[in-house]
């Protein structure tokens, strides 16, 4: 297998999970010497072998970093999978030069992915999209210590620890409690009552789609060319050229070009339209 191949591979768990962790793990740790080396050799040479020892030697942390997010219900290959992406932007930017451990300046960047992550897959509606919401999501997440509500003491305390309203942590504790609920309902669940009689299914039918109500818009539409027709020929010839031309042609006719057709003044043919449309009301509404 090639280097860029093998190194793909690490870096993307598979589906045995504890073998990664353990193939992980089985890279040395860099000694501060070690790293500076191979960082220069990327910012100043650019050399993407070096930057792949970088990678391989802190995918452990990684890891490390990845299970404390076990809480969000979401797959620990994934997330690893998402903080590894972040690692590779970390080397990427990483200056030997400002005097930190990779490991330091990385952790941002793997934190950064593993929250967009879990901000997009956690919840089907979003619960977090501004940057401070992002921020209140996490904090409040790792802050509460049980599954109650906060107190209001509670809830003002976290939100002065916090540097934010009051209002700001009700409403995210709101969605942090809130669960996405199936459309339809369980599969289990009785149609006629319990979950599935309150599901969405229920109060967001598509009433347009209904087969009764596409005919009933058929047959009102067919009518009302029907009678719109049969009120078209009860008019005089002219007066009818004069509707049609001016509301029911694709090209809409202008009285000064009706009335150079007709060898008359446009107020005349304005007054021609006006008496049609009269009549064409009266017949509609008989």
């Amino acid at each position: 297998m090639s280097t860029s191949l093998q190194t793909a591979h690490i870096v993307s768990p598979g589906a045995d999970l504890n073998a990664y962790v353990s193939s992980v793990n089985s890279f040395s740790i860099l000694t501060a010497d070690e790293e500076r080396n191979l960082a220069e050799r990327l910012y100043y040479d650019g050399d993407l072998d070096a930057a792949r020892q970088m990678v391989m030697a802190h995918l452990r942390f990684v890891v490390h970093l990845a299970k404390s997010y076990k809480g969000y219900g979401l797959p620990q290959g994934d997330l690893i999978q998402e903080g590894n992406v972040g690692l590779m932007k970390a080397v990427k930017r990483f200056n030997p030069e400002k005097g930190v451990r990779l490991v330091s300046f990385a952790v941002h960047w793997i934190k950064a992915e593993m929250h967009e992550y879990i901000l997009r897959n956690w919840r089907i509606v979003k619960v977090a999209t501004t940057k401070a919401q992002r921020k209140l999501f996490f904090n409040l997440r790792s802050s509460k210590k049980s599954l109650s509500w906060l107190t209001h003491d509670e809830a003002q305390l976290m939100a002065d620890d916090l540097g934010v309203n009051l209002k700001d942590v009700q409403q995210m504790e709101g969605r942090l409690t809130a669960v996405d609920a199936a459309f339809d309902g369980g599969v289990d669940d009785d149609s006629d009552s319990g979950a599935a009689a309150y599901s969405p299914a229920h109060y967001l039918e598509d009433h347009s789609m209904d087969p009764a109500v596409m005919l009933e818009d058929s047959d009102w539409e067919a009518d009302s060319q029907r009678q719109l027709k049969e009120a078209l020929d009860m008019l005089d010839e002219r007066s009818r050229d004069i509707l049609a031309s001016r509301w029911l042609g694709e090209k809409k006719e202008t009285l000064h070009e009706l009335a150079a057709r007709y060898g008359v003044s446009a107020e005349r043919i304005r007054q021609l339209e006006k008496n049609a449309m009269k009549k064409l009301k009266v017949t509609l509404e008989a």
